[in-house]
């Protein structure tokens, strides 16, 4: 279904659309039926397939729980096109806790050049200006960062499931090799960069390893470069203003 989603992307009817004052009017005439056939004729397939296969498989296996915390996942990332409001999960009640004292040294996550409280070190990783995803060395999804305005949309469901299952089919055999060459000791970074838009878009996997280069692991970073390649000349410390 992923693959017949890139497929229908593929087609490009919007940019056919929009070009078409530049094209003869009798290719555009062609190109427009040929697009519109084949777009026809995929979501016909797909839609059918979601209506007599997908949805009836989702309804059977997928559990109430389930449901619910997909609904909460919803609500926060956003829906296609349009919001139902009547969807929309209910707020919880916060019960009030009593006021947390300072944590002890026992409370703190001791690491090798200071310590951190759980809170501190989540704020500190939710405040980077960058997403970031944490594969484990099973290939399993074990964290992703909750970065204001993240470029990729994550949902918790994501976490205990093989990245493998994360990337369209097309893109799996590039994700094997990168993992593999981490695995290996061949490669430590693989970098990409994307045209999102108007915005570009850069994607990095690092390897992450123990002192004694053991691996543990694959970082993914994706930052956007877009206002950063804009920057020329200085801005000190001492030019910052309220």
């Amino acid at each position: 279904m992923w693959k017949e989603h890139d497929e229908i992307r593929d087609l490009k009817l919007h940019n056919l659309i929009e070009n078409y004052e530049s094209m003869d009017f009798g290719d555009f005439k062609k190109e427009l039926g040929e697009t519109a056939t084949s777009l026809s004729s995929l979501l016909s397939s797909h839609i059918f397939k979601e209506n007599n296969i997908l949805f009836p498989t989702a309804l059977r296996l997928v559990t109430e729980q389930e449901w619910t915390e997909a609904l909460e996942d919803f609500d926060e990332i956003g829906y296609c096109c349009f919001t139902p409001t009547h969807l929309i999960t209910k707020p919880k009640v916060k019960i009030e806790e009593p006021k947390a004292e300072a944590p002890t040294s026992e409370g703190l996550l001791q690491f090798e050049t200071g310590t951190l409280s759980k809170e501190e070190a989540e704020a500190i990783l939710n405040t980077l200006p960058v997403d970031i995803t944490f594969v484990d060395a099973e290939d399993t999804v074990r964290y992703f960062n909750k970065a204001e305005g993240r470029i990729f949309v994550r949902t918790k469901s994501v976490i205990g499931r093989k990245v493998q299952m994360c990337h369209p089919q097309k893109s799996v055999h590039i994700v094997n090799k990168i993992l593999d060459s981490f695995r290996s000791g061949k490669k430590d970074v693989a970098e990409f960069w994307i045209q999102m838009g108007e915005r570009l878009v850069h994607i990095r996997y690092f390897a992450v390893r123990d002192k004694d280069g053991r691996y543990l692991g694959t970082l993914e970073v994706t930052q956007d470069l877009t206002d950063i390649k804009k920057i020329e000349g200085e801005k000190r410390l001492l030019d910052w203003k309220e």
